[in-house]
């Protein structure tokens, strides 16, 4: 049985102002490359979707986009409209999500050579010339680093907070920590950190190894006061899924994997309505589990 929760417009950092469409903006972020950032974030919006708000996603990684991949829709090209704020791109929709992505935009196989600046200013482009249609909630897939496009985030798009994700290895821990402490000295609400590929548990034998170390992310969690979101399994399925453009909360809605995505998506929300409330934009009701 689903109960009523209200979908609230949260206060953003340094005093900026919400962005028409969007009541908040969910930022995934990661200091390193390869944690499984990006198919934590579209299980994560799909997790939330499923619970019955209005969600988007929007691909921050200008050189690398992966969201087209994941949602298989890199074939599709997003539509323009024209109204009283001018010429603007529909979102492509897909599994109940609305999602916007330079993978849309660009030829798949050229590569993106730019500059900073102008990477920056496509992130604007692509989440400001956007017709998002009442988002209750706008999850964004950053770029690994603490670069141009973190802080553009940072400095000129209101975020309500971000999600830090990290596996247990130490390398890996080494760059989420300094992600973390850029978010954070920017005035960005760290919703709390997710720890991925902890265990792998052999499909033959059914052995358990904790093949990137153990308890790194709590540790992490930990040394900055901030929550332990969940703990996601390497698990090839993951992978294979989401190769093939049907994410986890798609091809197995019902599995132990989904499971604990809409743990940690549930957990997220429940950070986020901690967080000081801006009633500007009043509040809409949608169902959570």
């Amino acid at each position: 049985m689903q109960e009523k929760k209200k979908a609230k417009q949260h206060i953003c950092q340094n005093g900026l102002k919400p962005i028409p469409g969007i009541k908040n903006i969910i930022a995934i972020g990661s200091g390193k490359g390869g944690v499984g950032k990006s198919t934590t974030a579209i299980n994560l919006a799909l997790a939330i979707s499923k619970a019955g708000a209005r969600v988007g996603i929007l691909d921050a990684d200008i050189y690398g986009p992966s969201q087209p991949l994941l949602l298989n829709t890199k074939m599709q090209k997003p539509a323009m409209q024209k109204d009283r704020a001018g010429k603007r791109l529909d979102p492509v929709l897909q599994y109940g999500l609305q999602s916007m992505s330079m993978g849309y935009l660009a030829d798949p196989d050229a590569p993106m050579v730019w500059r900073g600046p102008m990477v920056s200013s496509a992130l604007q482009q692509l989440l400001m010339e956007t017709a998002w249609d009442n988002l209750d909630y706008l999850i964004v897939d950053l770029p690994p680093g603490t670069g141009d496009i973190q802080l553009t985030l940072a400095q000129k798009i209101p975020v309500s907070g971000v999600v830090i994700v990290t596996t247990p290895q130490e390398v890996a821990l080494l760059d989420a920590k300094k992600a973390l402490l850029m978010f954070r000295k920017l005035g960005i609400t760290i919703l709390g950190v997710v720890e991925n590929m902890g265990i792998h548990i052999c499909t033959h034998c059914g052995h358990s190894e904790s093949i990137f170390g153990s308890e790194g992310g709590g540790k992490l969690a930990a040394q900055f006061e901030v929550p332990l979101l969940g703990k996601l399994p390497l698990d090839k399925r993951i992978c294979a899924e989401a190769d093939v453009g049907k994410p986890t909360l798609v091809s197995d809605p019902e599995g132990e994997i989904s499971a604990l995505y809409r743990e940690i998506a549930d957990r997220v929300t429940t950070q986020l309505s901690l967080q000081p409330r801006d009633y500007s934009l009043g509040v809409r009701t949608v169902l959570t589990e």
